[in-house]
């Protein structure tokens, strides 16, 4: 029987180019630059011994060489290729990322680095702009911290709302995802510096996610996963790809030809290199599929790009073209990203300039989900404030994992985690701005009091007394581990009800991780989704609790109402026996951890797709978000044929300045609604923008495995301008041409 990898392939060899013309989406034309890093890949390949080229297709964690191998100014992070100064090679020294410039575990003594909020915060900003901003401002402190790789940006797709590293993500729609991911890229690498995207693909769970195997059909996955990939690198142009730990058609993504010749290279004429994630490779032939450095070999069973390579090359199972393709490709990324240019080098940071990213980032990014009868902005009136919970005398909750980055001013509570496959990395950590420090300033001349929330009797007093109550929940999340369930830490969902039934005038704030569940949403009069709201995060929920900055975020994921609402309410893979001991475990390996399959009943519709599919009415939906102000649209007029465009008109109807997104959907004739396009538009009162969104045609079409191209159907389609996935404003339908167009 054919693996589902068999099948794919054999969709590719039934391409008849003569038969459809060769468009090409987004293709990126080859620079002058591009040109001269071939030639001078080719130059330095040709002077290369054997020796020299193993040594930089692979890759060590810094920590575990030894200090004689290790040059002094090194800096210590995740991976460390040297360089070859007599061929003119520079070293690669990386960082974990996404996020900040990490230090996990603290391998850096007492280093520190500006934290961005979440992910799922970054994303909910909806801001292209502002990625751009966040990316090249971590990728400069990286440079600065003697670093010229950074291991950013995240874009696996928010399938399940347990899932760990989903914190890490962008959310649930490829579209809105992959442009997101793509521009953080462009920003980091603005630095003279590599970012990778990662994790490609279909690594959308922690559970298993080394022995865990995708099926899903080839459409289904080019329509959702892929897609957000393949913008992102578009958008960003990624000098590697990361490959995942999971498996993918019964073959394991770093040695997936499929997916890293057929897709990668052959489709999206993708021109760096591909780095395996570290201890996620499983054989030399990797080489073959696509593979082109291992990162960390000796977290890997095997050295199967030197020792077990060699002997491949003597006994003919590797071929040395296979090595020269892989040299050559990180050779040309190297120098087209001028790293020989400008040497790792430690030099001075700007936290505080830095530091107003990260606060801008986790303005916009917070979402305000319930404010019932205008109690946010917080009225002059209150004058007695009890904030609950949270440990908001302290800081603000991170995610764990690789990704965490220690705050500017370090963590003020570390909490170890002793049990299960995170122990070894995984810590419950705070820092950043205290929230209750940040609004006592920006509430003078209130009383703001605190209470800890962990004897329910004293909060509930506390809330009584009070004119209002601020009550914070959390949901810790972190790499290697997913939820069990949709609830908020601890005691969490009690605590907000029992404070809630004391004082109507509760508002309750999330650092979260991932969607939850909100079972005492009805009783509290607001909601704001603060997210890991990073090193500025106090200050940002300060400015929105107290007014003096408008909310904009939007949900970049569905919140369910229900764990049976989800394509899979029991987690593939979660009846697994315990994970191993073996230290390796903390990278994916679990020993103990036999092959399953994970299946996506969803396919191509995640997230809102699934519940505009099965009709499901969730606790808020994608893109849902909302303002001190009103917003008023009007004016849609759409056009269609070769080119779809919705240009509309936007009104702050409101009494103050606020920032408004307005999203577009299109609906193909049975299909779920899919996210085309969106613009974040900021307005002052009475002030109309008029909008014009092209959308991708992409979006408008459907896969075709056996042909290989993407294929827009003529006929009629649904626009809808929204505020959100389920909340149109306004409708239209408009007639498009078919075309078909190159993967």
């Amino acid at each position: 029987m054919k693996t589902r990898v068999q099948f794919w392939l054999a969709a590719a060899a039934v391409l008849t180019s003569a038969a459809i013309p060769p468009t090409v989406l987004h293709a990126r034309a080859p620079t002058h630059e591009d040109g001269a890093a071939d030639g001078r890949a080719r130059a330095a390949l040709a002077r290369m011994s054997l020796t020299d080229k193993i040594a930089l297709i692979n890759g060590e964690m810094p920590l575990m060489l030894p200090k004689a191998q290790r040059p002094e100014d090194l800096a210590i992070g995740a991976g460390y290729v040297p360089g070859n100064e007599a061929l003119g090679v520079p070293p690669q020294v990386s960082t974990d990322a996404s996020l900040g410039v990490s230090n996990l575990m603290d391998m850096r003594k007492g280093d520190v680095a500006t934290a961005l909020p979440s992910g799922l915060a970054l994303a909910a900003t909806w801001n292209p702009d502002l990625l751009y901003q966040g990316g090249r401002m971590i990728g400069s402190e990286a440079r600065a911290k003697g670093f010229n790789v950074m291991l950013a940006g995240g874009v696996n797709l928010v399938r399940d709302p347990r899932a760990g590293r989903n914190f890490e993500y962008l959310g649930e729609d490829p579209l809105l995802a992959g442009r997101l991911v793509g521009r953080e890229i462009a920003g980091i690498q603005s630095n003279r510096m590599i970012a990778t995207i990662k994790h490609f693909a279909l690594n959308d769970q922690e559970t298993g996610r080394s022995s865990g195997n995708v099926v899903i059909d080839e459409a289904a996955a080019r329509e959702s996963d892929l897609l957000a990939f393949q913008i992102g690198i578009e958008e960003g142009d990624p000098g590697s790809v990361m490959c995942a730990y999971n498996l993918i058609g019964g073959k394991f993504a770093c040695e997936n030809e499929f997916l890293l010749n057929q897709v990668l290279r052959r489709d999206w004429r993708f021109k760096g290199f591909v780095m395996s994630d570290w201890g996620a490779v499983h054989s030399t032939e990797s080489l073959l599929a696509g593979l082109d450095q291992q990162s960390a070999q000796k977290l890997d069973r095997k050295r199967w790009f030197s020792t077990e390579l060699e002997a491949a090359l003597k006994n003919g199972r590797v071929p040395m073209r296979a090595v020269d393709t892989a040299v050559l490709r990180i050779l040309r990324t190297l120098y087209a990203r001028d790293l020989d240019g400008l040497p790792p080098a430690k030099t001075p940071i700007d936290y505080a300039a830095n530091g107003k990213v990260a606060q801008a980032v986790a303005e916009q990014g917070t979402v305000l989900l319930r404010n019932e009868g205008g109690i946010l902005p917080i009225a002059s009136a209150v004058r007695r404030i009890v904030v609950i919970g949270g440990h908001a005398d302290i800081g603000v909750l991170s995610g764990a994992g690789s990704s965490q980055v220690v705050p500017v001013g370090g963590f003020k509570l570390v909490e170890p985690i002793t049990e299960g496959p995170a122990r070894m990395f995984g810590r419950r950590a705070f820092g950043g701005t205290p929230p209750l420090e940040a609004l006592r300033a920006a509430l003078p001349g209130r009383e703001i009091t605190y209470v800890d929330g962990r004897d329910p009797t004293v909060a509930v007093e506390a809330a009584r007394q009070a004119d209002a109550a601020i009550v914070f929940g959390e949901k810790f999340q972190g790499e290697a581990f997913d939820s069990p369930n949709l609830a908020l830490d601890g005691k969490g969902d009690a605590l907000i009800a029992a404070v809630a039934a004391a004082n109507p005038r509760t508002i309750a704030v999330l650092e979260i991780g991932n969607p939850v569940l909100m079972p005492w949403r009805d009783r509290v009069a607001a909601i704001l989704v603060g997210w890991y709201p990073g090193q500025r995060g106090g200050d940002a929920l300060a400015a929105i609790i107290a007014g003096t900055v408008n909310p904009s975020g939007r949900l970049p994921a569905t919140f369910p109402a229900g764990i049976e609402q989800l394509p899979n309410p029991v987690l593939p893979g979660s009846n697994l026996p315990p994970p191993s001991k073996d230290d390796r475990a903390i990278y994916g390996i679990n020993t103990n951890s036999p092959p399953f399959e994970i299946h996506y009943p969803e396919g191509s519709d995640a997230g809102y797709r699934w519940y505009d599919r099965k009709r499901f009415t969730p606790l808020y939906p994608f893109g849902y978000g909302l303002n001190y102000t009103r917003f008023g649209y009007d004016r849609l007029v759409v056009t269609g044929g070769n080119q779809l465009e919705a240009r509309f008109r936007v009104t702050n109807t409101g009494a103050r300045d606020g920032t408004d997104v307005a999203q577009i959907y299109i609906t193909l004739p049975g299909k779920a609604r899919r996210l085309a396009g969106w613009s974040r538009v900021a307005l002052k009162p009475g002030e109309s923008r008029t909008i014009t969104i092209a959308v991708d045609p992409r979006i408008l079409a459907n896969f075709d495995a056996a042909r290989q191209r993407w294929v827009v159907s003529p006929g009629e389609v649904r626009v809808e301008l929204s505020r959100a996935a389920t909340m149109p404003v306004i409708a239209a339908k408009v007639r498009i041409s078919g075309r078909q167009l190159r993967p």
